[in-house]
């Protein structure tokens, strides 16, 4: 599209309404075949294209400048995808390769701090691919707690996070097994040589840029989680190891081993899932979400049990009940007044990856 063709757009006002249309055309993936087809279920796929519009706005339109980064939080209590960790503080920015960049701040107390390079195609439904990966234990930090990272293509002396030549984010994990506890890390990012440089206003093309990006972000994600969240039906109520490729394809963290789902329960049946083993771990955590793998409202209810929030039987092992009701027992998950959805669990930084074991039981069981 021409510069002229970009102003006639906005003058006219059909800039806004391609972008109405568009998005309306992306909103049809909540009315997928296969997905629930109840009003609870459908209201809260809607309530998640508000929630995916959001984010990608706040991308592509607001933060989307890689000449001059931002990290910000783009998944958290009203802002879910992709089973979004609810022991997880995320951040995220746009970059470009031909640039270098320099993380700095202080480590915190957080149990678990990560920083990925991506390729991110959320907006195509193709996913995230990890192009470089820097764990704070890798890391060398002062003894004060500051920090510094080199981000750039080309190698670096002292901590340096790789980027390849597609890399166009860079996605930030802070994970807490006790946030009541633990300090976040505080961190920032800027170009090398930006210091006397300052954005541009906006332009037309940066708008029709940003309308777009947010719109493809909004058909792509849901789209790609719709499809993952149908594949689960056939291991539904157990825990089943998931592909653990295509999890890395995604945007997973390379230190994780995933196990996903699908659940379902009547309002009488209870849930048990046992972990015999817990292997040598930095943590690992469960957590439950809903059709379109959006964590549960982990700000109410208690959905999602770590390593440090659990409790144990004498011989080390597990037992977690999921149920509507509070069965009396120490790691009870709440279904928060859902019949069904998807389930994750995670091994992070573990020296295996042993089975976690499921069977599905009737209330009155329980005794």
């Amino acid at each position: 599209m021409s510069n002229q063709e970009i102003d006639g757009k906005i003058l006219d006002g059909s800039i806004w309404d391609e972008f109405c249309d568009a998005l309306k055309e992306a909103g049809k993936v909540v009315q997928s075949e296969n997905a629930p087809k109840d009003v609870f279920n459908r209201a809260e796929g809607y309530r998640y294209l508000t929630r995916l519009l959001r984010a990608g706005l706040e991308s592509s339109l607001e933060h989307g400048d890689p000449a001059f980064p931002e990290l910000r939080c783009g998944c958290h209590t009203t802002i879910k995808l992709g089973a979004d960790n609810p022991d997880n503080y995320y951040q995220s920015t746009s970059i470009r390769p031909e640039y270098d960049y320099r993380i700095s701040g202080t480590r915190g107390t957080v149990d678990y701090l990560g920083f990925g390079t991506v390729i991110s195609k959320y907006s195509s439904g193709g996913g995230m691919k990890t192009t470089g990966f820097l764990d704070s234990r890798e890391m060398e930090i002062g003894s004060d707690g500051t920090l510094e990272i080199t981000v750039s293509q080309k190698e670096q002396p002292g901590n340096w996070l790789p980027m390849g030549r597609e890399t166009n984010a860079l996605n930030v994990r802070q994970t807490f097994q006790d946030r009541t506890t633990e300090q976040a890390a505080e961190i920032k990012i800027e170009r090398l040589g930006a210091q006397e440089d300052r954005p541009e206003p906006l332009s037309p093309e940066k708008l029709v840029r940003g309308l777009k990006g947010a719109v493809n972000f909004v058909r792509g994600t849901t789209q790609l989680f719709e499809d993952w969240a149908e594949s689960f039906v056939p291991t539904t109520n157990e825990m089943a190891p998931a592909d653990q490729a295509y999890c890395q394809s995604i945007g997973g963290d390379p230190n994780i081993y995933y196990f996903h789902s699908a659940w379902e329960l009547a309002d009488d049946e209870v849930l048990v899932l046992e972990a015999k083993e817990i292997p040598d771990c930095q943590t690992w955590n469960f957590q439950l979400d809903n059709w379109w793998m959006e964590s549960l409202d982990y700000r109410h209810h208690t959905i999602h049990i770590n390593k440090h929030t659990a409790h144990y039987e004498a011989d080390g092992s597990v037992r977690l009940l999921i149920s509507h009701d509070d069965p009396g027992h120490p790691n009870w998950v709440e279904t928060a007044g859902h019949n069904l959805g998807t389930m994750c669990w995670r091994w992070i930084g573990a020296d295996r990856h042993p089975p976690v074991a499921s069977r599905v039981i009737k209330r009155s069981e329980l005794g």
